[in-house]
């Protein structure tokens, strides 16, 4: 059984490891078109900052592919997949015949029409690691940094960058911060934070047009830039599964055990579109413990096993200057809005379940009881909720525990 997987990532790093506890003499090969082994995406900001280095990026030991047998095409980039023949076709010509496929083909930065984009000659995104070496080759001490992007890989590279440039702002279409995963008052609280640490914001505004150093905003207003960093969202790579005939929508199409609609053919990780836990509806959800648990579920039956993943839910947790923020689930049904003396708590409840929750400063502290209760659907009437939206540690005491030791009321 020859294992192919196009994509050098976490939900690649996981299926090798599903597949050599079923199947341990299988060869494996990985095509990944960056010149680097897999590293964390998300720690790209750190190395800006000093934090870490290249080296700690790196997701496994260097070891890692010599002791799982596999063989790595770093730097070569799939064009096409036959799933007839099934066969990978590489840009330098070559092909690759496989017994099963796994696409971890990830997901690019989404690029706008922006007349006179051209004109920019240093312009950047900020979701691979060469993008940011580049960009961290620029910095200077007297650098104006222009991000377009109020999201969060915008804010994260703005967190990186902002002690090592003369200004930073950022642009926004959207009326503020965060848009996708804060509420209102959420948002308001991360910005003032930010404002106070140096950002300057355009928001409810956008690029009109650009030369070489200023941009022209909808609202008139003119920025003055040195670099320009383009950090608008991303979307996922689905053009080789949709050139060869797989089911796809804004992702490639998958169900729990991370089948695409080949039977010979899976998919993981960012460029997917699986089930949601909460809604039950497919969704993209371009989170690393999610490209994990899908690598991991596609390898187990790529090698002949049983699994599935069914606990996929939307879930950020970052810090953003100093201040964590930490969201999970889904902002509908009955909202509970608690009180904290430094920080933000807002929880979500539907049909007797918490569904979603929103979590700032030290409301952050116990988040995993909370994220816990919602991928476990956990019963509320199980549970003294009132108790436990204020001090979540007190989960396990039901309504009779409360009773009988706390002298409450049931």
């Amino acid at each position: 059984m020859h294992y192919v997987m196009i994509g050098n990532s976490i939900a690649s790093t996981a299926c090798i490891e599903a597949i050599r506890t079923i199947d341990t003499e299988g060869p494996i090969t990985v095509i990944g078109e960056e010149n680097h082994p897999c590293y964390s995406r998300p720690l790209i900001s750190y190395l800006l900052q000093g934090k870490t280095d290249e080296a700690r990026l790196a997701y496994r030991a260097a070891a890692f592919y010599e002791e799982n047998s596999v063989t790595v095409l770093q730097g070569i980039r799939a064009t096409s997949i036959d799933k007839e023949k099934k066969t990978v076709l590489l840009d330098s010509e070559a092909v690759l015949a496989y017994d099963k496929l796994l696409l971890a083909t990830g997901s690019s930065p989404f690029i706008p029409p922006i007349k006179g984009l051209e004109e920019v000659k240093n312009c950047f995104t900020f979701l691979a690691l060469d993008e940011a070496k580049r960009l961290q080759a620029h910095l200077r001490k007297e650098s104006r940094v222009l991000i377009l992007g109020a999201g969060l890989i915008g804010l994260k590279c703005a967190e990186a960058i902002i002690d090592k440039v003369h200004s930073v702002s950022v642009v926004d279409l959207a009326p503020r911060v965060l848009m996708s995963v804060l509420d209102d008052a959420a948002s308001e609280q991360v910005r003032k934070h930010l404002q106070e640490q140096g950002l300057r914001f355009f928001l409810g505004d956008s690029i009109r047009e650009c030369t070489a150093n200023e941009a022209l905003l909808q609202s008139g207003s003119v920025i003055g830039f040195d670099l320009l960093v383009i950090a608008v969202g991303v979307k996922p790579n689905i053009q080789l599964a949709k050139e060869a005939g797989l089911d796809v929508n804004r992702g490639i199409l998958v169900d729990e055990g991370g089948r695409t609609s080949n039977a010979d053919v899976f998919a993981a990780g960012d460029c997917t579109e699986g089930p949601e836990m909460i809604s039950g509806q497919k969704a993209v959800l371009a989170l690393l413990p999610n490209a994990y648990l899908q690598g991991e579920t596609a390898g187990t039956n790529m090698a002949g096993g049983e699994a599935s993943f069914d606990r996929a839910v939307a879930m950020n947790a970052l810090s953003l200057m100093g201040l964590h923020l930490i969201t999970v689930g889904r902002y509908e049904g009955e909202s509970h809005l608690v009180p904290c003396t430094d920080g933000y708590k807002r929880l979500f409840v539907k049909d007797n379940h918490l569904v979603g929750c929103i979590l700032i400063g030290e409301a952050c502290k116990r988040a995993g009881i909370y994220t816990a209760m919602i991928r476990n659907r956990v019963e509320l009437d199980s549970l003294d909720f009132t108790l436990i939206c204020e001090e979540p540690l007190l989960m396990a005491f039901a309504k009779n525990v409360r009773q009988q030791h706390l002298g409450g009321p049931v």
